[in-house]
């Protein structure tokens, strides 16, 4: 239970002392800032507390937005102020600068407290959250006209509309957008309202998929039908889990982690069932499986890396982001490409629609080289527009930027000890990253299998790694590092495992590339968290991209032709790394102190 303070009198006709109730704060009343200190201080310091005017005016909606969201440390609407425990000292500061009422029981009229408390917050620099409202009222009337206005501009708006409506993301895809959130907010409203939390839809939605996985394992086509009629279910309940969590307020730091971390699982495991079921029928697609999944992450380090490298920059004159806010802009004004923009770059709603109906009407294979044609189009025409708008970019990027491409990169001991002995060697790091992946890709596809050749191409591909990290990623094109190291690592991988000819190899490298994905994807979370990247100990106990890609050269180089050796080596080595990866990703997910957030998906 978290305490409200209802500061001045009771207003005459007000349901604000039930309002608060109903969203679970305990009540006390204060006469003003100087008694609001004394109850402050007898709140128990682990909890929430709000701070709100009597005279508040307003939607139900307005004061759970203000007052109930997990995710920030302060928030505020005009006449109501929240704080979690972690701004409670900054709160009891703000009180005590404030000066006490001449006389406690008549407050000054046009005072604000609520008001003037927060912007003391921002100044002592805790960062008030003020949610839009839209048209959900927050008002403090000074006095009996304004505040019919206030309740007759109350009554004018449903509450309950604009809370449906707002369980919606603002920038979803066609296909969610129109063929799925119409009737999911419903769903949400309805677990709501039956005390289901967004963790349990997001872990239904996983079971689902799982079990569409296991009906195309079976390789039959009243299995693939099914399949693809559960993975559309299970879309659906990936939209309302989020859609639960906006609509309730139920974020958490748990939530963050499961559905970051289910979406893959899920579209990892549909994949290898649909590789399982075509096996059964003489067809073995499991590189090309392998292939969508590599592409896939690969496109997705792109977006998480150009994100990061412009995440906070984006007043900075001449920076990308202000640029590429300004192209938006223009093009927005042409309504139909908003929604052509959106489709185009196969966002997970189109992406998983394509899927399932191509898995219920096709074949596995038809499916893979469907969803590899897609992504690549998108890949190249995401990646082509940010490369045109980097080069115009103007100035290095921030520290926060540099950290995170770094953070991203992934490198481990050799390709840091690379770096310590090269940081004055002017080696740009884009070129450097890009000639080590062409150099270990190229040899990987060409050189002969079991050779040693990939093992010195490995070498090479470590040195310039380090040389790409030597210095801060500060470049305007440096985003490219991180996606040219996955691209080396996972193609490599497949590459090794395709041509070895050695039975299961590759489902085995499929697992190898899941595991280490499951690890950028984690390091990507972590970041935007605001919790930084996984321990060091952990990048150097899994090798670094550079580290693992020579290790997978050596075991080809040792094993290919000694039967399955190479496979099961493949094999203990994703369970290795899994282990290694997925335990201290829990135990930091389950007991860390990362903000309380709610992945939005793949922007649109």
């Amino acid at each position: 239970m978290s305490t409200a303070i209802l500061t001045g009198p009771p207003a005459p006709g007000s349901s604000l002392d039930g309002d608060l109730r109903s969203l679970g704060f305990h009540v006390r009343w204060a006469t003003g800032a100087e008694e609001a200190r004394t109850l402050l201080a007898a709140v128990p310091a682990g909890e929430r507390v709000a701070l709100v005017d009597s005279r508040f005016v307003g939607h139900r909606h307005a004061l759970r937005l203000a007052l109930t969201d997990p995710r920030f440390p302060a928030a505020a609407v005009p006449g109501a102020l929240s704080a979690q425990p972690e701004a409670r000292p900054a709160l009891v500061r703000a009180l005590t600068a404030v000066p006490a009422p001449t006389a406690p029981t008549a407050p000054d009229p046009d005072g604000d407290l609520t008001g003037a408390l927060a912007d003391a917050l921002d100044a002592g620099g805790v960062a008030v959250h003020r949610p839009a409202l839209g048209t959900l009222v927050a008002a403090v009337p000074t006095d009996a006209t304004a505040r019919h206005e206030a309740r007759a501009a109350v009554a004018a708006v449903d509450d309950e509309a604009v809370r449906l409506r707002s369980a919606v993301k603002a920038h979803d895809g066609f296909f969610t957008t129109f063929f799925i959130s119409p009737y999911s907010r419903y769903i949400a409203r309805w677990c709501a309202r039956r005390g289901l939390t967004p963790n349990q839809v997001t872990t239904a939605s996983l079971l689902t998929a799982l079990i569409a996985a296991g009906c195309a394992a079976t390789g039959e086509r009243g299995g693939y039908i099914a399949a693809g009629v559960l993975l559309l279910v299970s879309f659906v309940l990936d939209c309302t889990d989020g859609q639960l969590a906006r609509y309730a307020l139920k974020y958490s730091t748990m939530g963050a982690w499961l559905d970051a971390t289910f979406d893959r699982a899920k579209e990892y495991a549909f994949y290898a069932g649909l590789a399982l079921g075509a096996a059964r029928e003489g067809d073995d697609v499991w590189t090309l499986a392998l292939a969508a999944m590599v592409l896939m992450t690969c496109r997705h380090v792109v977006d998480f890396s150009f994100n990061e490298s412009n995440v906070a920059d984006t007043a900075a004159a001449g920076s990308t982001a202000r640029t590429s806010l300004a192209l938006s802009s223009k093009l927005d004004g042409v309504g139909w490409t908003v929604w052509a923009r959106r489709m185009i770059i196969l966002p997970i709603g189109e992406r998983w629609a394509m899927i399932a109906v191509l898995t219920a009407a096709t074949s596995p294979r038809i499916v893979f080289w469907a969803l590899i044609a897609g992504c690549a189009f998108a890949a190249c025409y995401t990646t082509a527009g940010r490369l045109l708008r980097s080069v115009k970019r103007r100035g290095p990027r921030t520290d926060r930027a540099a950290r995170a491409l770094a953070d991203l990169a992934d490198s481990g001991p050799l390709a840091l000890l690379v770096a310590r002995t090269a940081r004055r060697l002017p080696v740009p790091a884009p070129v450097a990253a890009l000639l080590g992946a062409v150099l270990m890709i190229s040899v990987a596809a060409t050189a002969p299998v079991g050779s040693w050749a990939a093992v010195g191409a490995a070498g090479g591909y470590a040195v310039l790694a380090g040389l790409a990290v030597a210095r801060p990623l500060k470049g305007a094109l440096d985003w490219f590092v991180p996606p040219f190291f996955r691209a080396a690592e996972y193609t490599t991988v497949l590459l090794l495992a395709a041509r070895s000819d050695v039975p299961q190899a590759v489902p085995a490298a499929f697992g190898l590339v899941a595991a280490v994905a499951y690890h950028h994807y984690d390091t990507v979370y972590r970041i935007r968290g605001g919790t930084g990247a996984p321990p060091a100990w952990l990048v150097r106990v899994t090798g670094g991209h550079e580290g693992r890609t020579l290790l997978v050269t050596v075991l080809a180089a040792l094993l290919v032709g000694r039967g399955d050796d190479f496979t099961l080596a493949l094999t203990a080595l994703a369970g290795a790394l899994a282990l290694v990866v997925l335990v201290e990703s829990i135990r930091f997910w389950v007991s860390s102190g990362a903000p309380a957030v709610h992945d939005e998906g793949e922007t649109a």
